[in-house]
């Protein structure tokens, strides 16, 4: 394992290259409003990211990555467009697996400019890719955009989309929605006995904090959702294919656009991103062999929604993706008080990349 004195020199050079780059170094506070990400995530915030509090300032969470509180800064005060670096201890709780860091340094760039947002995605991609080219890791790239689009044009309910958007970011829970709502799977007994005006059980005494207008309201949605006809096989069988999408950039193109012929909704994301494939290449970035997963990036932060990207040393599988980033323009626009800009960043690990080097022959 690398020195934190050997980490902190590696984070050091990582961070002068961005600050070459044009970004503006910045700082955040190690502590961090718990309410804020709480009201981003949800409760399950908690599962990875450590908790504290006082008399004063209410719950407060160890820093679980610098781009929230650089957003929050940016929105508040920052000119525009605007480049941003900065590094320091992020801390997540690994209760599953003891052999993951629970703190480590992060290198990071933030761009915001609404000028061109494919070439900042490709900006930012290719600025990694050339820090991290002499490591030889392979480049994973997505676009959680294209699945947005896609569930947002489904020919249901705006109860059933809204369900599924809220659960992209948990590929288990996506999944098992999907088939209910393709009726692939039964729905629960309970909501089963709904439809069929069975209430026994709705009579019992008034508990918890629900007023009863509440659990009536509750319990029609119920019975509205399983009577909803069951989302059609062809958008269901377009949807499976987009999310087995696994090729390299020009194949995926060719997939994609298929696919597209069913769900034309998702056009317009298709064409950003060939734009940004576009922008890429005259980055000089090799198309060519590039991956492209569209389920990539599904079990990440869930601000990511656009463009996504990873780095893996595949030598060490052992390892985390030493860099991730992505496109997160909705976070802006839940940060921004009613202001919003496009924006993308990504962080890298320099405990990792002296890991990665350490391995070689």
């Amino acid at each position: 394992m690398p020195s934190r004195a050997a980490t902190l020199i590696e984070a050091a050079r990582l961070r002068a290259a961005f600050e070459a780059a044009g970004a503006l170094i910045v700082e955040t506070p190690i502590l961090q409003p718990a309410d804020l990400l709480l009201d981003l995530y949800g409760e399950d915030i908690r599962a990875r990211a450590y908790v504290t509090s006082d008399a004063l300032r209410g719950e407060q969470m160890l820093r679980p990555d610098f781009t929230v509180p650089v957003v929050q800064m940016h929105m508040a005060e920052g000119a525009e467009p605007a480049r941003y670096t900065y590094s320091g201890e992020v801390f997540r709780r690994q209760e599953l697996n003891d052999e993951r860091a629970n703190e480590y340094v992060q290198v990071g760039y933030e761009v915001f400019d609404r000028a061109d947002p494919a070439a900042a995605d490709a900006e930012v991609f290719a600025l990694f890719a050339d820090l991290l080219g002499p490591l030889g890791l392979r480049a994973a790239t997505g676009d959680i955009g294209l699945l947005m689009a896609a569930v947002q044009g489904l020919q249901t309910t705006e109860r059933r989309k809204v369900a599924l958007m809220r659960h992209i970011w948990r590929p288990r829970r996506f999944r098992a929605l999907l088939d209910r709502f393709a009726g692939r799977s039964p729905m629960p007994e309970t909501r089963a006995a709904l439809l069929a005006g069975d209430r026994a059980g709705l009579d019992a005494p008034e508990i918890g904090l629900r007023s009863r207008a509440e659990v009536d309201a509750r319990i029609t949605a119920l019975i509205q959702d399983a009577a909803a006809p069951a989302i059609s096989k062809t958008e269901i069988a377009a949807l499976d294919a987009l999310l087995d999408v696994r090729e390299s950039v020009p194949y995926a193109i060719e997939r994609l656009s298929d696919i597209a012929v069913d769900l034309p909704w998702t056009r317009s994301a298709l064409e950003r991103l060939k734009a940004r494939v576009d922008a890429l290449a005259a980055r000089g970035v090799t198309i060519d062999t590039l991956d492209f997963e569209a389920s990539y990036g599904r079990t990440q932060m869930e601000y990511y929604d656009g463009f996504v990207f990873g780095f893996y040393a595949e030598q060490r599988p052992d390892l985390p993706p030493v860099a991730t980033g992505g496109r997160y323009d909705a976070l802006t626009r839940r940060l921004g008080k009613g202001a919003e800009i496009p924006a993308v960043g990504g962080v890298l690990r320099p405990g990792l990349i002296l890991q990665v080097q350490e391995a070689w022959p």
